[in-house]
């Protein structure tokens, strides 16, 4: 056995969920508009697949927006009840992955926001990953999938630091360890260190692996899966056609049922 195979894949441990909520805060995103403007017309409960430490679910709750969660990582359920209660809320959140979704219940949307379908690098799990979410939606229900462009495969992620709360020093440094591109999939193993007076005295090691698609290749996948009514704007406006140069793929899909 290789030291790879001894790592899980996309786990978000307690260090890296950590720097996730350091890195992106509750509420500080700029796509929080775009969801509250789609979802406020949707009559029925939302599921946010990939909920993480909550920075998107809280500002919908509080903007009135019936919400839950589901997350393979418990260390990052464990930081959005926090976050959760802090605010007087008590959310809905289920661990689970989207391989094996299965809540027993429908929802008016399903959303999948800040390209977490990608972590699904397996083109047949992806696949199944969407009639998971089909079937959790009502007749009429529309998903919403964020997704970046193909052009994301360009280019190394740079080193970067956070402070903790209590001061420590947080970095990542990611290395790419595997590139698949008629796959179209790419693995890299990301390095999260504690320093706390200029010791060393914390260490985990992330195994990532992500898939991209084409913009067309999606939308084909979203049609095989059964939904209907496709559309694809960018950048979270609705109703601009995606061009070169664009950051983000918004996908929204209705199940007829």
């Amino acid at each position: 056995m290789t030291a790879q195979d001894t790592l899980a894949t996309n786990r978000y441990g307690r260090l890296c969920a950590e720097v996730y909520d350091l890195d992106k805060p509750t509420g500080a995103l700029f796509d929080i508009p775009y969801y509250i403007a789609r979802l406020r017309e949707r009559d029925g409960p939302v599921l946010e697949a990939a909920v993480g430490t909550g920075r998107l679910m809280i500002p919908l709750l509080e903007a009135g927006i019936a919400v839950e969660g589901f997350d393979h990582s418990p260390e990052m359920l464990a930081i959005c009840g926090e976050r959760a209660a802090a605010r007087g809320l008590a959310p809905t959140l289920t661990q689970a992955r989207f391989q094996d979704l299965a809540l027993g219940r429908r929802f008016a949307a399903i959303i999948v926001p800040a390209s977490s379908f990608m972590l699904l690098d397996r083109f047949d799990e992806a696949l199944e990953a969407l009639g998971r979410l089909r079937d959790h939606l009502e007749p009429g229900g529309r998903l919403l999938v964020d997704l970046p462009p193909m052009s994301a495969f360009d280019g190394q992620a740079p080193e970067r630091s956070w402070t903790a709360v209590n001061g420590d020093l947080l970095t990542l440094r990611s290395s790419r360890a595997e590139t698949d591109v008629i796959g179209q999939r790419r693995v890299h193993h990301d390095r999260y260190e504690r320093w706390r007076d200029g010791r060393l005295v914390e260490t985990e090691i992330e195994r990532f692996a992500y898939r991209l698609w084409g913009m067309e290749e999606f939308r084909f996948a979203l049609g095989a899966a059964g939904f209907a009514e496709i559309t694809v704007c960018a950048n979270y406006r609705p109703g601009r056609a995606p061009r070169a140069g664009d950051q983000i793929l918004n996908f929204e899909a209705v199940w007829p049922g």
